[in-house]
């Protein structure tokens, strides 16, 4: 008997588009099509009827955007995943992804490539962004935290420095081995590569990362890639 598959909602409004990522799901051993929309209002009344596993959005989806569709998610039925479909690598909508606690960001560019692998990450607990946006968003952190030509005033780079101080001690409660699966973490590497690369079980893998959470005192995996991110342990 074969194994349940996880459900994925598919809304946007491109046809061709959602055709093939259908067909990449068909084509997979985990997930299967629970329905699709392509246009916000109706995708919306669909989740809210019947929550899938995963919910995969347009962000610019005509109706009721992605972004409010999550937001609700989030609110009423906050079991659900959430990946973002977007052609844009606006630092802004990245923001609003981080901030909303959504756990995916798949350039529509890159879908072919990085659906699937963001399925598997958000349902595993971790987060996923599409490496475009990963090594743009690590740039970024790294240049406000010092890294480019920033000018600051003085107060600023004391604030710079008491932080990076605070950054570096919380670095300094992990074991190696930890520190090693939160650079793979941010680096949007899935559970079972992770486990593929360091040669230990999947089961290992979220043992420690439960632990890296604890010793960290963070809530959701949205915080250790913040915190991964911008401590510069990701190189872009």
């Amino acid at each position: 008997m074969s194994e349940t598959k996880l459900k994925v909602y598919l809304a946007d409004d491109h046809r061709i588009l959602r055709e093939g990522l259908k067909l990449i799901l068909a084509e997979s051993d985990g997930f299967c099509v629970a329905g699709e929309a392509g246009d916000g209002r109706t995708a919306w009344e669909e989740l809210d009827r019947e929550p899938p596993d995963v919910a995969v959005l347009d962000i610019s989806i005509p109706g009721l955007s992605g972004i409010e569709i999550a937001r609700r998610l989030k609110r009423y039925h906050p079991g659900v995943k959430v990946v973002f479909l977007s052609r844009h690598d606006d630092e802004e909508y990245i923001d609003q992804m981080l901030d909303m606690g959504v756990e995916g960001y798949v350039l529509k560019d890159d879908a072919g490539e990085d659906l699937l692998r963001s399925l598997e990450a958000v349902v595993a607990g971790q987060h996923f962004l599409s490496p475009r946006i990963n090594s743009r968003l690590i740039h970024r952190v790294k240049t406000l935290a010092g890294g480019g030509k920033v000018v600051s005033e003085p107060a600023g780079e004391r604030a710079n420095s008491e932080n990076d101080s605070d950054k570096h001690s919380l670095y300094q409660v992990l074991s190696p081995r930890e520190r090693e699966i939160l650079k793979l973490i941010a680096e949007g590497t899935s559970r079972d590569e992770i486990a593929q690369k360091l040669h230990i079980a999947p089961t290992t893998v979220k043992v420690h990362r439960q632990n890296i959470m604890r010793k960290l005192e963070m809530h959701s995996g949205t915080e250790l890639v913040k915190f991964a991110i911008r401590s510069g342990l990701v190189e872009p």
